[in-house]
């Protein structure tokens, strides 16, 4: 008679540790979310740093252009 009353207990058991399990791949889904966000935002700065060093280069070439136009 124990092992039938046993069982419901045994599956109460395994459904609570399924639980556990499901959050866990919740909370990896979500950290996994944020990397990709994480990584889409350095890509975006990157970028604007690149833009950036762009203009300043061409700011620089331009004054340099100038430099020589004047001194002639």
């Amino acid at each position: 008679m124990k092992l039938p009353f046993a069982a419901p207990i045994l599956l109460a058991c395994g459904l609570l540790s399924g639980c556990g399990l499901a959050g866990t791949a919740a909370s990896t889904a979500t950290g996994a979310a944020a990397e990709a966000q994480q990584a889409r935002d350095a890509r975006q700065i990157e970028a604007q740093a690149q833009q950036q060093l762009d203009q300043a280069q061409q700011a620089a070439a331009a004054r340099r252009e100038s430099a020589e136009q004047d001194a002639k």
